[in-house]
């Protein structure tokens, strides 16, 4: 885990020492470890490291294969590489590490663009063939590690985040229309390959691409998911069995392959608590685990130990609990929101990097629950979808979608209206071939494009500001392409998340299974009072909110006059979400003139 960086000239000019410099400090935090370059005429790549696998000096980036002409930069963990390295050495390749960096390389030399399929894992990474004058750069199919680029007529940039490409002063910073319509319609997702700042691209999950010095860029998807029965019908106990194994095995994976021990981020809800469950089941012993909590709300819970405790005292884990107090969470958020790629609406972004700070000071991996809800129907909406009787994507986007156009419309200016592009990008992806029913449709648009921008690029920007690599085995591309097959009555079962509900049956308390669903509260920022309130009021109304001219004035107007009033149908506050769009671009866009 770590961050990469890199450029290829078009004009035949060297890449400059200064940008790569620049380039390097905006991407040190995710690999405080080690740090290196590698220039060959016409490319430049950068790393800084995270030592996860094969801690010597051996798994240092830029990394060349026995033959030089091959050098790579890679951030992320490759859960097959042993099965891969046995392979490839029965093929004649020599290998000078144990690093998983080292099977990814000679795997390119093996089989060229192929060798992604034959990837198990997350990762990210680029790859320069000094003979053919070729840079080769690939995303893992879920999106879970980051891979940004922006061209310039005199070349190809690419980084692990924006603010790498911004800092090299080559990019203008306009916003993309297109990006802030679903920014503010998809609670903060912006789709790859836009990004809020029209001259920023992310590389598309499941994809590869190739860049040649002449300027030519071409990409190509390498995987799609597929949401169909299987050819032989399965009973609701063989789903429970299937789906079981895959996730112990994806748990599994995600704990042997490492050389520093690995933690579990314990929320109190049923994702991460299975995953602590079925670790004691593969036999892990002194599981550390981690968990939050936040002040109460008159309205809600800051903190859910009451679900967590239990789990750690039944698999008798060395758990750690930290209590934030609100004005430290106001107090950090500058920082949180510094560590951000791109605005990131949910609430939990703060809770993440704080727990993340800590967890940090006692492991270097943790696995994680993410994308369950989404692989398993475990949020409400998913139900309302399935109940609606609503023609075309109405029946999706009167369930999810925070502003509908003509509200979206009224939140921004003249300059930033245009066509419903979100309603645009909805009818893309659920009209589809590749799914048997509308909900296998909305599951497969969800995991497969609109988690990526949310929870999935969250967590790993605030755990990677820590130098701490997340693992999510709810997203092991196996497990994932088991689940989309699975009929939707059975995920919609008892509320939600009904196969998994029936594997942990058993396993963990019942009270965390039958529990109401939690989202990771964090109550101050949903009922906005008081010092966040002046917080968000100060940041709207500020001058350089308002020469900006993003927002309509009258529209923040009515948001501040009734801050607890304005909700999007997900429950978000509208009020936050336009304060922190704001605070990100001043904080990212225009920070000299803090």
């Amino acid at each position: 885990m770590c961050g990469l960086f890199g450029a290829l000239s078009f004009d035949g000019k060297r890449i400059k020492n200064e940008h790569a410099d620049s380039m390097s400090e905006q991407v040190a935090r995710r690999g405080p470890d080690d740090k290196g370059e590698f220039y060959d005429s016409p490319v430049m790549l950068g790393h800084r490291r995270l030592s996860i696998i094969d801690l010597s000096a051996a798994g240092h980036q830029p990394m060349h294969d026995s033959s030089r002409r091959y050098t790579i930069v890679f951030n992320g963990t490759i859960y097959n590489y042993p099965e891969l390295r046995e392979i490839l050495i029965g093929k004649g390749y020599r290998f000078h590490s144990h690093s998983d960096t080292e099977v990814i390389i000679n795997a390119y030399a093996c089989w060229g663009d192929d060798c992604v399929e034959r990837l198990h894992g997350m990762f990210a990474f680029a790859i320069w063939d000094s003979r053919l004058q070729n840079l080769f750069l690939a995303r893992d199919r879920m999106g879970i590690k980051p891979l940004y680029y922006a061209v310039s007529p005199g070349g190809f940039y690419f980084a692990s985040n924006p603010q790498a490409l911004l800092a090299t002063g080559l990019f203008a910073t306009d916003i993309d229309p297109v990006g802030l319509h679903h920014q503010l319609s998809l609670h903060a997702v912006i789709p790859a390959p836009r990004t809020l700042i029209k001259s920023i691209k992310k590389c598309r999950p499941a994809f590869y691409m190739n860049v040649t010095p002449d300027g030519k860029i071409a990409e190509r998807r390498y995987w799609s998911l597929v949401a169909k029965r299987p050819a032989s019908p399965m009973s609701a106990d063989e789903w429970n069995i299937a789906i079981h194994d895959s996730l112990m095995q994806a748990v599994k994976k995600r704990l042997t392959i490492a050389d520093v021990p690995v933690g579990v981020l314990l929320s109190g809800g049923l994702d991460s608590s299975l995953l602590v469950a079925l670790l004691d089941e593969a036999g892990q012993r002194d599981i550390r685990t981690f968990s939050i909590g936040f002040e109460d709300q008159p309205e809600e819970r800051g903190n859910e130990f009451e679900f967590s405790d239990p789990v750690a005292e039944r698999y008798a884990t060395d758990h750690h609990k930290f209590l934030i107090p609100n004005d430290e969470v106001l107090t950090r958020l500058p920082e949180a929101v510094a560590a951000m790629a791109e605005p990131m609406f949910g609430q939990d972004a703060i809770a993440f990097y704080l727990l993340s700070e800590q967890v940090s000071k006692s492991v270097k991996v943790v696995q994680s629950g993410q994308g369950a809800d989404e692989v398993f129907a475990g949020y409400f909406w998913y139900a309302q979808m399935w109940a609606s009787q609503e023609p075309g994507i109405e029946r999706f986007s009167n369930h999810y979608v925070d502003r509908d156009h003509a509200e979206f419309c009224d939140t921004v200016t003249a300059a930033y209206r245009g066509e419903d592009y979100t309603a645009q990008l909805i009818a893309e992806n659920l009209e589809t071939d590749q799914a048997d029913s509308f909900l296998d449709a909305v599951l497969r648009f969800d995991v497969t494009t609109l988690i990526v921008d949310d929870p999935v690029k969250r967590v790993d920007n605030m755990t990677m500001a820590w130098g701490l690599e997340a693992r999510v085995p709810f997203l092991d591309h196996q497990l994932v392409e088991l689940a989309a097959s699975c009929p939707p009555e059975l995920k919609l079962k008892h509320h939600g998340k009904g196969v998994l509900k029936e594997i942990a049956r058993g396993r963990i308390p019942d009270a965390v299974i039958d529990r109401p669903k939690g989202y990771f509260p964090m109550p101050a920022l949903k009922f906005v009072r008081g010092d966040f309130f002046q917080f968000m009021a100060d940041t709207l109304n500020s001058r350089r909110s308002r020469e900006r001219g993003l927002f309509n004035r009258d529209y923040i107007d009515r948001l501040l006059a009734q801050p607890e009033q304005h909700f999007t149908r997900l429950n978000g506050s509208k009020l936050w979400h336009s304060a922190l769009l704001e605070y990100w671009l001043q904080q990212h866009i225009d920070p000299s003139q803090k």
